[in-house]
């Protein structure tokens, strides 16, 4: 860790901004050109670019004061009480006093995969759901670095980031989408048409060409740029998890046992899948590898965890859990680096 952690935090609410902000302008230039492309008039896309930020502004907001709950319903979560509960809600609680934050409301999803998301607009409205399967698969210890890993999540401000960007994402997508269907069934004939002249017609070509070209490579281009932040979060929160436990062990084995737990989450889909703990259908997707993946590799994340007490890497994720099993420490005695 080589800035501090309130620095990390600092720069990923600046990055979250950024990021953004330059989806909205990639939003915005894509209405532009498809507005001068359908209709073939130059003043018809300043309108088109207003609309298509407007479009995007508005669902951001809807997704900022309601998404998490759409989240929540979706993937069948219930809030538990401590009653319900005790270990679960006694963990959340110690460490949300250690991160700082207001105690986040817990919720269950009946589904024997482990893993476990969280999710809000701040970490004063937040929710972190765990699957049964988490709970009844996992230890304390190990319990307590997943959910330091998603309390993390909450006080860095990651789930604001989730929630907005994923809705620009989305909305670039299905903007593209409808312009590519609407150019194929003809809809771009007339503003050709009407253009007027060799010049004019020329113009609207290159204009239809160029608005095609970005409607295919602007979804693609708005996605991985969202990807690839996402990925470097998940390893600044395990890093803050460790910050919170001071314990990277029981992250370590966690990420071990869900990663080697080959069990399909039900509820989860491509639109949740990049919020949770672990990638929930890595084993649909060929893992958590590659440009479009929403996680890092987990043996990745195990031997970043173990750089912070200067242990060597594992070849596998399978060691770390035969030589808990044995007794063998995979360890040397250590302060956690800070």
């Amino acid at each position: 860790m080589a800035t501090t952690f309130y620095g990390q935090i600092g720069a990923n609410k600046r990055n979250s901004f950024l990021l953004a902000l330059l989806v909205v302008v990639l939003l915005g230039i894509l209405g532009l050109f498809i507005g001068w492309a359908v209709t073939g008039d130059p003043r018809a896309a300043l309108p088109s670019m207003v609309i298509a930020i407007g479009v995007g502004v508005v669902a951001s907001l809807v997704s900022y004061y309601m998404g998490d709950a759409i989240v929540l319903t979706t993937s069948g979560a219930r809030e538990v009480t401590a009653q319900e509960m005790p270990q679960l809600v006694n963990v959340v609680q110690e460490l949300a006093v250690a991160a700082s934050i207001p105690m986040p409301r817990v919720y269950l999803i009946n589904d024997t995969a482990p893993n476990a998301f969280a999710t809000g607009r701040d970490p004063q409205h937040a929710s972190v759901a765990i699957t049964t399967g988490l709970v009844q698969k996992l230890d304390r210890e190990e319990l307590q670095g997943v959910m330091a890993h998603e309390l993390s999540h909450v006080r860095n401000y990651d789930i604001r980031f989730s929630l907005i960007v994923g809705v620009l994402v989305g909305s670039i997508a299905l903007l593209a989408d409808f312009f590519l269907r609407f150019t194929f069934w003809g809809g771009g004939r007339r503003g050709r048409r009407d253009s007027g002249g060799d010049a004019g017609n020329g113009i609207a070509v290159v204009i239809m060409i160029a608005a095609i070209l970005l409607a295919i490579l602007a979804p693609i281009a708005s996605r991985l740029v969202q990807l690839a932040v996402s990925r470097q979060r998940e390893y600044l929160a395990d890093a803050s998890g460790v910050e919170l436990t001071r314990n990277p062990y029981g992250l370590e084995r966690a990420l071990a046992k869900i990663t080697l737990d080959t069990e399909p989450l039900e509820v989860a889909n491509r639109a949740t899948q990049h919020l949770y703990f672990d990638n929930p259908i890595k084993a649909a997707t060929g893992g958590s590898r590659g440009l479009f993946s929403t996680h890092p590799p987990a043996l990745e994340r195990i031997n970043r965890l173990r750089e912070l007490t200067g242990q060597p890497p594992v070849p596998n994720a399978a060691m770390v859990l035969d030589a808990a099993a044995q007794g063998v420490a995979l360890r040397t005695p250590g302060p956690v680096a800070s």
